[in-house]
């Protein structure tokens, strides 16, 4: 095992803050992602945390803030168990970079993205507790793990507004595949905000916040957002000033074959994921081996439910030579894909949801 009990062949991109994928591959045979291969996407070292003192502040514009400890958490609450994807909002950057260089930024493949049966209780029945005072429309979460992105460095944080936490997909959660919620991915409690960019469900989770505004931390206001069509000099890499990155979009990648890979020609299986964001199932994915040039369709796995991907495969003819496969996804309000990524590139590389590539000699 490599660092945090994640298996030798990850794709480490850093050390610390520790940020690393699994091969494509890994993610073709199974819906729930084992721990070992999930993905991990930090801003900052991990932080010291134990259970037994630590404590969950619920605070802001509520009539009755909270101060609240894991059993405390476990017991006032009724517990539920929700399976989810957590996507990056980097993930795929590679297909953005072969457009333009995104200097500076983790050049995700497809394996930022993973899936994982989460337990613990519903945000909205501790925010009922607490009482949301009138003027409150946001939700802040706060965590401990100080990131040097931000100038000057500050504790990583985020927000979503509150018709989102009230919903009860949202998840405090404490465990995940029915084991112990792994330190490097937020134990001893989580924010698990099904739908959204992971960005959005803050790891270590000690603080609540309910606000009138959105967060004002760095990774809310200045980090995770798409900047204006014109930006102010100097904005443009950060996305001061454009879009606040939400709700997941869909999305698709092709997992087998590996890309570069070198194989006999013939019939070939293609496996990948799709991913539909809003609530939504994925309805329809097309795969082409040659290009775009024709295409046919794919079996998509039955959705295991709105938040969750579904993985596709078929079998290509696939020519001697040099071969292109491209695949494409509709969901279920009958939205599709983007076919280029250079209508999508911006400068931090975020939300790269066109026709995933993957280019191999067959012989």
């Amino acid at each position: 095992m490599s660092a945090w009990g994640k298996r030798d062949d990850m794709t480490v991109h850093e050390r610390d803050p520790f940020n690393a994928e699994p091969p494509r591959s890994a993610l073709a045979d199974s819906r729930l992602t084992p721990a070992d291969t999930f993905y991990s996407r930090n801003h900052g070292p991990v932080p010291a945390a134990d259970p037994a003192t630590w404590r969950l502040e619920v605070d802001g514009l509520v009539d009755r803030p909270l101060s609240l400890s894991l059993d405390e958490l476990r017991a006032r609450w009724e517990p539920t168990e929700l399976e989810v994807t957590l996507q990056c909002a980097g993930n795929r950057r590679t297909g953005l970079t072969e457009v333009r260089d995104i200097p500076g930024e983790t050049p995700w493949g497809p394996g930022a993205i993973s899936t994982g049966r989460f337990r613990g209780i519903r945000l909205a029945d501790v925010l009922a507790d607490a009482r949301p005072r009138p003027g409150a429309a946001h939700v802040a979460f706060a965590a401990p793990d100080v990131s040097p992105l931000a100038d000057p460095p500050q504790p990583y944080g985020g927000s979503v507004p509150l018709a989102k936490a009230l919903r009860p997909e949202v998840l405090l959660a404490w465990s995940m595949n029915g084991a112990p919620l792994p330190h490097v991915h937020g134990a001893p409690l989580r924010a698990v905000v099904p739908g959204w960019i992971g960005a959005r469900s803050v790891k270590w989770l000690t603080r609540v916040t309910v606000r009138s505004t959105p967060s004002d931390n760095y990774f809310q206001a200045v980090a995770y957002r798409l900047p204006p069509a014109d930006p102010e000099p100097g904005t443009a890499a950060s996305g001061e000033g454009g879009t606040a990155l939400g709700p997941l979009s869909l999305n698709c990648a092709i997992l087998r074959p590996d890309d570069r890979a070198h194989l006999p020609c013939g019939p070939t299986p293609v496996t990948g994921y799709a991913l539909a964001g809003h609530g939504r199932t994925v309805a329809r994915v097309d795969v082409s081996g040659d290009s775009g040039g024709s295409w046919q369709r794919a079996d998509v796995s039955a959705a295991a439910g709105p938040w969750v991907w579904q993985h596709w495969h078929t079998t290509l003819d696939l020519p001697r030579g040099d071969v292109e496969i491209v695949a494409r996804a509709w969901d279920s309000a009958g939205t599709a894909m983007p076919e280029s990524p250079g209508r999508l590139w911006n400068p931090k590389g975020y939300a790269n949801t066109s026709w995933p590539r993957t280019r191999v000699r067959c012989r």
